[in-house]
């Protein structure tokens, strides 16, 4: 993408901007500049390069060299290291965890190449903010291509065809929902980009957004084509500026390139987008409550039965709701192939699964593998294993709708039939890993907790019965426990999963369900015997 001798990479991804990137970012393209070396040394800042253990980071190309907690300070002698017969800055190169010996280069460093990138392939090496450098990539040949070369149809048949499911959590087949809203009649349409990431511990949408937003823009634009929408929205919560911030520098420059309004590249296809801002609601990932945001209405859920949203959505329009990283992928189904994407991944797992990766792991980060990757090679290949020499106890799939798995699932793919069988579910990407200082009854306490408030109120199910649950589990944690509290939390479960209207309110359980599944002792220990195995709850202060 440049002629220079190096270009320098800066991470200005959220976890690195909070770590002080910014003022590396000036302070080292100022410093270049007084060195009277710009014409040789090319300085970037991009989205997340992942490893956001290891940040701020700074990547040199086209050696690879990857420099890690990098400070202000440090720029002295990373100036010198790019000029004539420089060598690299050994202090702030990656150190094996086990070896301590430096590794300068990222392929070689485990985190990296035991992934397999294709939507965050760029994330960390592109400025987000400079349409040419998605351009250089191939970026928008896969919309010239749809609209030059296929029908809506066509396209639609090539996302069938590529077996991509559903991002967001729900794993519903793309092309399908393509199809079915394509086939409802209606002179308006709809689509709508969700980018309402809510579960604690999940950023991988924002990292797309802030690292790559053209791809999420452009998957967004060949969808409106295929099913054909004129109008378009991505709904993002607020407390993402950044993401916000380059999402409308992104759109403004797609419009100044014709991509998004009237005639998109000469055609007769139209099509526009805006961003619309939520207030964090996390009830609003539910696609009704989300729709009904956008019309200025209270976020809350359509009482079933009811007509799905690619039938009546956006006031009363056929609307087609995807998420962030299934828009994402859908330039390079376009532009490789369905044959091509459905390589990767499993029989009904098309594909790859982008996770955030936080905890108890040595490495925590944003990843990306193919479908059907185990949790062992998640956690210990590329997550590096628990940190302090502590044993792998848990680890928490699909956010507070999720469930916890044990230490001998270590070996089960991640997919979403796979998820679902051992009682947990993909949801939209968070790997929440814990060891053996973790009590699993305070775990499944403090997602009650987060869902019992998120929770909209309006079905008594959800309202109560995960405030009742919350209130059983906080007792059961404080040494006050008492016989019954196990059958009664079975029973409050199963209600609420089978009378609640919509999503939020069916898993909210499933914490509570999968703890007492593989730790049912843990609860017992609390209960009969007034003590946490994990000496978490402080059970004897409060029976004082």
């Amino acid at each position: 993408m440049s002629n220079k001798r190096n270009t320098v990479l800066v991470c200005q991804g959220t976890g690195c901007v909070s770590g002080g990137s910014e003022q590396v970012f000036s302070l080292l393209k100022d410093e270049i500049e007084d060195s009277g070396h710009a014409e040789d040394i090319l300085i970037k800042r991009t989205g997340c390069h992942g490893f956001c253990q290891q940040g701020p980071l700074i990547v040199i190309e086209p050696e690879g060299i990857f420099y890690t907690k990098v400070k202000t300070e440090d720029m002295p002698e990373i100036i010198q290291a790019l000029l004539p017969g420089g060598k690299p800055t050994e202090r702030l190169l990656y150190r094996d965890p086990i070896t301590d010996k430096p590794i300068p280069h990222y392929r070689e460093i485990p985190f990296y190449n035991k992934q397999e990138r294709t939507i965050l392939k760029h994330c960390g090496y592109i400025d987000p903010e400079d349409i040419n450098d998605y351009l250089e990539i191939g970026g928008y040949k896969a919309l010239r291509k749809a609209i030059s070369e296929m029908t809506p149809e066509g396209v639609i048949s090539e996302v069938k065809g590529s077996g991509l499911r559903g991002l967001g959590g729900a794993g519903f087949p793309t092309g399908r929902k393509w199809e079915s809203c394509r086939n409802v009649y209606g002179e308006i349409k709809y689509v709508v980009c969700n980018a309402d990431e809510g579960d604690p511990g999940a950023f991988q949408d924002r990292s797309v957004m802030e690292g790559n937003p053209h791809s999420v823009i452009e998957g967004i634009i060949i969808a409106a084509y295929a099913i054909g929408a004129e109008k378009g929205f991505i709904y993002v919560r607020a407390e993402y500026p950044l993401a916000v911030n380059r999402l409308k520098i992104a759109i403004e420059q797609a419009r100044q390139e014709g991509l998004l309004g009237n005639h998109i590249l000469d055609s007769d296809f139209s099509f526009d987008l805006e961003i619309f801002q939520g207030a964090g609601a996390f009830v609003c990932g539910e696609s009704t409550a989300l729709v009904r945001s956008i019309e200025g209405k209270r976020g809350m859920p359509k009482v079933m039965p009811r007509p799905r949203t690619t039938e009546e959505g956006l006031w009363n329009k056929p609307t087609l709701l995807n998420n962030v990283k299934t828009f994402a992928n859908i330039p390079l189904i376009i532009s490789n192939g369905s044959e091509w994407f459905a390589q990767r991944g499993t029989e009904k797992s098309k594909g790859t699964a982008v996770f955030s990766l936080t905890g108890k792991v040595t490495n925590c980060g944003l990843i990306e593998v193919p479908m059907g990757a185990t949790l062992r090679k998640i956690i210990f290949d590329i997550g590096g294993g628990v940190p302090g020499g502590k044993a792998f106890k848990a680890v928490q799939t699909g956010g507070p709708s999720g469930g916890c798995l044990p230490a001998d699932m270590i070996d089960i793919p991640v997919d979403f039939d796979s998820l679902t069988k051992a009682g947990s579910i993909m949801g939209s990407g968070g790997l929440v890993v814990m060891d053996e200082d973790t009590c699993m009854v305070d775990v499944a306490r403090y997602f009650l907790d987060f869902t019992q408030r998120e929770s909209c109120g309006q079905c008594i199910p959800c309202r109560l019965g995960t405030r009742q649950m919350f209130e059983i589990l906080d007792d059961i944690t404080k040494g006050k426990g008492r016989h019954g509290d196990i059958d009664l939390l079975v029973e409050l479960s199963e209600s609420i999963k089978r009378s609640s209207i919509c999503g939020l309110g069916k898993t909210a359980p499933n914490p509570v369900l999968t703890t007492l599944r593989y730790f049912r002792d843990e609860y017992e220990a609390h209960i009969h015997e007034k003590r946490c195995p994990a000496g978490v709850c402080m059970m004897q202060e409060e029976n004082e």
